[in-house]
């Protein structure tokens, strides 16, 4: 099975499966594409859709947590400290990912998207957080990863809502507190 997925047929029909639907969710609302919509895209025949993936909610998730690694797969996140610079990384790369769907996805996919963005923040978290820390801190640090995948979430939800600043200096203004807590002081001019 392992040989299975590495083999180039396999990976070239699942990414047709996946572009098909890509292409379909910029056409029509989620709830309207059907497999049938999807396989004749891809073409390719049911089976096969249901050899890689369970349902079209399978397929959306895939598509989607695949997409957002994409965007977080940048060799600055993956230094695994956490630092100013990496939330600010992985702050960009959570706002440009929500600009890339913004075209092709339509109402239906928002607690999806948002449920798939905290579950790849807190497991990217948890590991930064890990490597500074002990072990027996375990539940403290997931429970802080947690706290730090919706923060991050929350904040690029209230960034797309507003615009009224480039996403850089949204997240910068925000970094102190990220960082320090609320016992943080702003500079003093």
């Amino acid at each position: 099975m392992t040989q299975e997925k590495t083999d180039p047929r396999i990976v070239r029909t699942r990414k047709l499966i996946m572009d098909a639907f890509i292409e379909l969710s910029s056409e029509k609302e989620f709830k309207d594409i059907t497999i049938k919509d999807i396989t004749t895209k891809a073409m390719v025949n049911r089976a096969t859709f249901y050899y890689h993936f369970a349902d079209k909610y399978d397929l959306l998730e895939k598509v989607l947590s695949e997409v957002l690694l994409i965007n977080l797969d940048s060799e600055k996140i993956k230094q695994n400290d956490l630092n100013e610079e990496v939330v600010v990384n992985i702050f960009l790369a959570i706002t440009n990912f929500q600009n890339s769907l913004s075209n092709r996805c339509h109402r239906g996919y928002e607690d999806t998207i948002a449920q798939i963005i905290r579950e790849q923040l807190e497991i990217i978290f948890c590991k930064m957080l890990l490597k500074k820390r002990s072990l027996d801190e375990n539940t403290a640090l997931k429970r802080a990863a947690v706290m730090l995948s919706w923060g991050i979430y929350g904040a690029s939800v209230e960034w797309r809502r507003n615009r009224e600043v480039p996403p850089e200096e949204f997240i910068t203004s925000l970094l102190p507190f990220i960082m320090y807590g609320v016992d943080f002081e702003p500079y003093k001019d």
